[in-house]
């Protein structure tokens, strides 16, 4: 069986095929549409999956909000209450901050002339006073 690569047209047909082959072996794991380009393109195809299906949760529960204000009163005035600030008669409105301990509130003198560009009044001194 080795005597059959002792000619010099057979040893060329092997170094071909050898050569044919890396090339092929080449162009499916770098070249254009080959292995890296098809897992960069599945990792995309996965990424705007997820998103779609966020998107569509989001449109669905749009769709039940405009099914809702459409056929129920009890869904207006909650729009009306939460988004609009509206209350019905002899009612008390309480609106609870959510602003955290750590904030500390400016004090401005409503009776000095300030010049908002540089925050002083017209002595120089700045007039925002912290408690």
């Amino acid at each position: 069986m080795l005597n059959v690569f002792d000619s010099k047209a057979s040893k060329a047909l092997l170094g071909l095929a050898i050569f044919l082959i890396a090339g092929f072996q080449y162009l499916f794991w770098f070249g254009e549409g080959g292995y890296h380009d098809h897992q960069k393109l599945a990792q995309k195809i996965q990424q705007q999956t997820e998103i779609n299906t966020d998107l569509k949760e989001r449109n669905r529960v749009l769709a039940a909000e405009v099914y809702d204000l459409k056929n129920g009163i009890e869904a207006i005035e909650e729009h009306a209450r939460l988004d609009l600030g509206l209350i019905k008669p002899h009612e008390t409105f309480v609106q609870m901050s959510t602003i955290g301990t750590h904030y500390k509130p400016i004090y401005i003198d409503p009776n000095s002339k300030v010049d908002l560009r540089t925050n002083e009044d017209d002595t120089g001194a700045s007039s925002v006073n912290e408690p």
